[in-house]
């Protein structure tokens, strides 16, 4: 298909093969790239698409393999999505991220204007929660038909479907993105005004069936990506909340409380080390890894005369883990709707405000996510 879309994937990790995959599926022409050569090459040749090592941090070969690409998903640590951004749109080619640093967010969104002139659409928080979450949240809000918007509750959890330990979690993703979630502030509307409040706060207990049965939710950050900002005073209450079984929030909280989230180094028997250093080390040293998963996902929605929820129960399939499918297929659906031109977006912005919900979720039901019937 000499006319089919060239479209790079960064990173070779679990949320890259599968973005790989499904653009693949869809008929584009896909590299996937990795300063990883072993990990670039395994993917590469399971999926039959060609690979390259290429570093994030190295400028000249990022510029040279995004100017060959039309498209370019980045499945590396958000820390380089701002550096990455501003290159796709200096190369002429499409973004897409999965973001979940507020801060880096806002600073990639400052790329509108550069973009535009580009021809280019920039979207970071393109993955779960900040993303697909995110998109249901705005689909409900534009159904309503009061103007004025009351609640809106956004729940969203990756849990292994056989949980052990006291924390009874496993590392779905980077160590320290989980982290991030954990000890940052955490963006709400609230009264009509965007306000913040502590992460690992504001439990509550969530009811999700029989074979799930009580879970907790706790304040987190970065899962409302933009919409405390796009929808102040329109909607009276937002938030978004992080699902873990019971137990997990309190334990984490305790770590935050005696300092174990720190960044800033200390002396500890005579060695200057930063605590939150050890801890993601031992996270990841730890924590169980790869057993099948589980993703739910819950947006609710409240106006006058107006109550509308949508949840969302998607399992490893075997191939890919929930929180694989579930972070990449939303940003490749985007990607491919935006190339075929169905979604006509240049600019940047986060998903919420590019992806319109019931098109999304048609091209999700291709992979098998969809709403739980109710």
């Amino acid at each position: 298909m000499t006319n089919s879309p060239r479209s790079l994937v960064l990173g070779s990790g679990i949320v890259g093969r599968a973005a790989a995959w499904d653009l693949d599926r869809r008929g584009h022409r896909v590299t996937i790239a990795d300063a990883n050569a072993v990990a670039a090459q395994r993917v590469g040749e399971e999926l039959d698409i060609p690979w390259q090592k290429i570093d994030a941090t190295d400028g000249i070969a990022v510029d040279e393999i995004m100017g060959l690409h039309d498209t370019a998903i980045s499945a590396v640590p958000y820390l380089f999505g701002m550096e990455l951004a501003t290159r796709a749109a200096n190369s002429g080619c499409h973004y897409f991220d999965f973001g979940g640093n507020p801060t880096i967010v806002k600073q990639q969104l400052r790329l509108d204007d550069t973009a535009r002139s580009a021809d280019v659409a920039l979207v970071p928080d393109c993955g779960l929660a900040p993303g697909l979450a995110n998109v249901l949240a705005a689909g409900l809000i534009a159904k309503a038909p009061a103007e004025a918007i009351d609640d809106v509750q956004i729940r969203v959890g990756v849990l292994p479907q056989a949980p052990i330990g006291t924390l009874r979690y496993q590392l779905a993703f980077y160590a320290g993105g989980l982290i991030n979630e954990y000890a940052e502030p955490c963006e709400i509307i609230q009264a009509g005004v965007v306000a913040t409040v502590d992460p690992l706060t504001r439990f509550e207990q969530i009811e999700w069936g029989d074979r799930w049965g009580s879970l907790e939710a706790f304040s987190t950050a970065g899962g409302t990506s933009t919409m405390c900002q796009d929808y102040e005073g329109r909607v009276n209450q937002l938030e978004y909340k992080t699902l873990r079984f019971p137990g997990h929030g309190s334990v984490f909280a305790s770590m935050r409380e005696i300092g174990l989230f720190e960044t800033q180094p200390g002396d500890f028997t005579g060695a200057e080390v930063a605590p939150r250093t050890v801890l993601l080390d031992l996270l990841t040293e730890h924590l169980p890894r790869g057993e099948p998963d589980v993703t739910l996902v819950s947006v609710a929605v409240s106006a006058e005369g107006y109550n509308a929820e949508i949840r969302i129960e998607d399992v490893d399939d075997g191939q890919f883990s929930s929180l694989a499918r579930t972070t990449a297929f939303p940003a490749t659906a985007l990607c491919d709707l935006i190339i075929r031109g169905l979604v006509d977006f240049r600019g940047a912005a986060a998903m919420h405000a590019v992806a319109p919900a019931d098109l999304l979720m048609s091209e999700l039901s291709q992979v098998g996510i969809g709403p739980q019937a109710r």
